[in-house]
């Protein structure tokens, strides 16, 4: 049997799509993924191929959500929209790797994680703790729904 193409998207439940498609666009450098060629949005992408109106939420696919990498190295990631709120803590995160490795000196490691970590927040990300060993740095941190996250 032949291999099967494959591809890999990440998916994140949450309440609001286009709340996380604007912090994770920015904290990732990604961009909101336009609808195909020739649709206006997905929803009308997703009705040209045969997705019934019923499996829809309202307001589904009118706008972006999901977000790429615009230079086409990273992952798809799909924002979504489930009924539930979060309850526990993620089994799956995001490490976002800004320190340059263990072979960059711990001092500027960690210059590059706080650097890092200030532009989050300000787009509206919370700390929630740092782990700061004698040659490690990391801070524990989560978006605007509660999905935590790591700056590395």
């Amino acid at each position: 049997m032949e291999p099967v193409e494959m591809t890999l998207q990440l998916t994140i439940d949450c309440a609001d799509p286009q709340r996380l498609v604007r912090f994770w666009a920015a904290a990732l450098r990604y961009v909101p993924q336009p609808p195909p060629e020739g649709y206006a949005n997905w929803r009308a992408y997703w009705a040209s191929i045969g997705v019934p109106e019923e499996e829809l939420t309202e307001g589904a696919g009118e706008l972006p959500e999901s977000v790429v990498d615009p230079k086409g190295v990273g992952p798809r990631i799909w924002f979504q929209q489930v009924p539930e709120p979060k309850t526990v803590k993620n089994r799956l995160h995001l490490d976002l790797k800004v320190g340059g490795g263990r072979e960059v000196p711990l001092a500027l490691r960690r210059a590059r994680v706080d650097g890092e970590v200030a532009r989050l927040t300000d787009l509206g990300a919370t700390v929630l703790s740092t782990l700061d060993g004698p040659d490690s740095y990391a801070v524990v941190l989560q978006d605007p729904e509660g999905n935590e996250f790591c700056v590395v």
